[in-house]
């Protein structure tokens, strides 16, 4: 099945004209608009995923970030390293590939659900850790008093590349706002005021993530780049790659491979939307894996004398550290509400972390 594409632009437009209004918005929205903003929330309950397409963040901007990134990952190793900022857990800088662990090798729990998938839908299944690389990069400002400061550290700039820093911001100010406006829409569609999660966004540690895959090294039928996990955060936010490879999970179950067309962002449920939506929405599962389609694209890229690193431009939305994470609105009335206890954000983060780190290495966001 094709994910539904929703154009941005005509919400945006009638966002703008009722700027500063948390709750006007949604009591007079045109019925047009509201049912745009239902298809998002029906969307992301549904299919855990959604394309945009928004009119701030062109396909030109996304060949920038990844033109840049491309440059960054075919450096050596031991220039990489030197972005590495281990004791931080990876929050910063770069990671290198065989650190992240996927969850599913080390969550029980995970386990005994995978086992439960249909064959023709099971995941791939990795031989270890990630072989690919990510950087991290902090995008919007930070809280001066926090009580989670590993969460919101200062960023990491290798030298040699004197538009990383503009190029970062930016692309990542640009996703921001479309999952700003996505999750205004959202909170239309489920009937809450739409600044329901724009609020508890503010100073967020917010996350701009992009891996690199080596598909010169790496580039065989199976190879397992991400291996099967659900995203920790609020809501995740790609540009297209130049090589395919990402499946995710309908919440019914179905594995589908992801397209993502030219000039479209993906949007991807995380776990913190599901804490918020008392699992109304749920934390949305994919992998990356090299497919027949990404041969073609390596193919293709050969002949043209492109690089061959797969570079995903991944940014993660998260709910601010100090605000507190509970069901929110109607949702604290879900019999499920119980599952979804109060707790603050950073908490979260920390204790998700945890069960990899217990394991020796980082989880992945």
């Amino acid at each position: 099945m094709d994910l539904p594409v929703i154009d941005l632009s005509p919400y945006l437009e009638i966002a703008g004209k009722s700027a500063g209004d948390s709750t006007g918005l949604s009591d007079h929205i045109d019925p047009e608009y509201r049912g745009l903003c239902l298809e998002v929330s029906r969307s992301l309950r549904e299919t855990g995923a959604l394309l945009v397409k928004d009119p701030r963040c062109s396909a030109e901007d996304n060949d920038r970030f990844i033109d840049m990134m491309e440059r960054y990952f075919e450096r050596p190793e031991e220039f990489k390293r030197l972005q590495e900022r281990r004791h931080l857990h990876y929050q910063v800088g770069v990671t290198p590939e065989g650190v992240e662990v996927p969850r599913s090798l080390v969550d029980e729990e995970m386990q005994v659900k995978l086992r439960a998938i249909p064959k023709e839908f099971q995941p791939s299944t990795p031989a270890g850790p990630d072989p690919k690389w990510r950087y991290m990069w902090r995008v919007g400002p930070r809280p001066s008093n926090t009580r989670f400061q590993e969460l919101n550290s200062a960023p990491v700039i290798p030298e040699g590349f004197p538009e990383w820093q503009d190029t970062m911001d930016s692309w990542g100010y640009k996703m921001i706002s479309a999952i700003e406006a996505v999750a205004e829409m959202a909170a239309i569609g489920f009937g809450l005021p739409k600044d329901a999660f724009t609020s508890l966004m503010k100073q967020g540690p917010h996350l701009l993530a992009p891996t690199g895959s080596d598909l010169q090294r790496y580039g065989q039928v199976g190879t397992v780049f991400a291996g099967y996990h659900y995203d920790l955060n609020f809501l995740t936010i790609h540009g297209r790659s130049r090589f395919p490879g990402l499946n995710i999970w309908l919440r019914n179950g179905q594995k589908v491979e992801v397209k993502v067309p030219i000039g479209c962002l993906l949007i991807q449920t995380g776990k913190q939307i599901e804490w918020l939506t008392a699992g109304d929405c749920i934390a949305g599962m994919h992998e990356v894996v090299v497919t027949e389609r990404t041969i073609d694209a390596i193919k293709l890229a050969t002949q043209q004398n492109r690089s061959l690193w797969r570079v995903s431009s991944t940014l993660f939305a998260h709910i601010a550290s100090d605000a507190v994470l509970k069901p929110l609105g109607h949702f604290a009335e879900s019999p499920l509400a119980a599952r979804y206890p109060s707790m603050c954000a950073g908490e979260f983060v920390e204790q998700e972390l945890a069960i990899i780190n217990l394991k020796g290495n980082k989880a992945e966001p």
